[in-house]
């Protein structure tokens, strides 16, 4: 992998930790890459759902994206909840033009409801997304639901998974991986990049606490590409990171707990990180 490379998120925040800029920072930070944010709207939430949302505005959204995109520009950019259209339109008019200068790779996580249903991009915001955003997108990353909004047919197998894939290709991202937690079977994603499919499994886990899965996997792949990998291995690696996150997640609140992005740290990695450190402090004492 790649060393000082950078991430932008384009996320609204979850006061709760869980899911959102939060949840992208942290993976983001865990992965190698330096993360930067811009924040599209502040959310009053906790792990029994989204009590309030309060939308920043487009001009202001405007004016943190040109403060990072000028100084510090990304490898990779990862857009989630994005509200409304004005922010939406604020989005896609900046990353187009700073495509026309730079190679960026775009995923986009097109969040529109939380998971208690709260929705989080109006109908109107969901219009913008697919004329303005979608042609943008290297991979796209719609959940059932949001897949079937995309698609706008039902998608409750992986033989619909196919079928709705090849139609928000048609919309205009180059590649879209639509993701299968939802199944009852184990958890598949089918990756479409316009000419075959790919499938990635990974055994369900039993936990009611997933909040923040599909903002840290989407993070996760964002950080692998701009790490270096090529799309398939980055959403390969993204899979296992946050199976492991699932695995691991935080039994905290009363409601979904969120999943837990040092999970692939706890799940498999104790031995070197502990190496690691135990180098670091002889390295100290040394100098000592």
């Amino acid at each position: 992998m790649e060393q000082g490379k950078k991430v932008l998120t384009i996320a609204g925040s979850d006061s709760g930790g869980g899911a959102g800029v939060q949840a992208d920072i942290k993976t983001i930070t865990l992965l190698g890459a330096y993360a930067t944010s811009v924040i599209t709207a502040l959310t009053a939430q906790n792990t029994l759902g989204v009590q309030e949302i309060y939308p920043v505005p487009g001009d202001f959204v405007t004016m943190q994206l040109d403060s990072v995109l000028s100084d510090i520009p990304p490898d990779t950019i990862k857009t989630g909840m994005l509200c409304n259209a004005n922010v939406v339109q604020a989005v896609a008019r900046r990353l187009a033009h700073f495509a026309q200068e730079h190679e960026c790779t775009l995923v986009v996580d097109p969040v529109m409801y939380a998971k208690n249903g709260s929705p989080l991009l109006d109908e109107k915001g969901r219009g913008v997304l697919i004329a303005e955003i979608l042609p943008l997108a290297t991979l796209i990353t719609p959940n059932l639901a949001e897949a079937a909004e995309l698609a706008g047919i039902e998608v409750k197998s992986i033989g619909t998974m196919h079928e709705a894939a090849e139609k928000i290709y048609e919309l205009g991202a180059k590649n879209v991986l639509v993701k299968g937690g939802h199944l009852s079977l184990d958890a598949v994603d089918v990756l479409y990049d316009g000419r075959q499919f790919s499938e990635y499994f990974a055994p369900r886990v039993q936990t009611k606490n997933t909040h923040g899965t599909g903002c840290a996997f989407s993070a996760a792949i964002a950080a692998f590409i701009a790490m270096g990998d090529d799309l398939p291995t980055s959403i390969a690696a993204a899979k296992e990171f946050i199976s492991a996150a699932i695995e691991t997640a935080f039994p905290i609140g009363a409601g979904i707990g969120p999943v837990n992005p040092y999970g692939a740290l706890l799940a498999g990695q104790e031995d070197e990180i502990e190496e690691a450190v135990c180098s670091e402090n002889a390295h100290e004492g040394e100098e000592a």
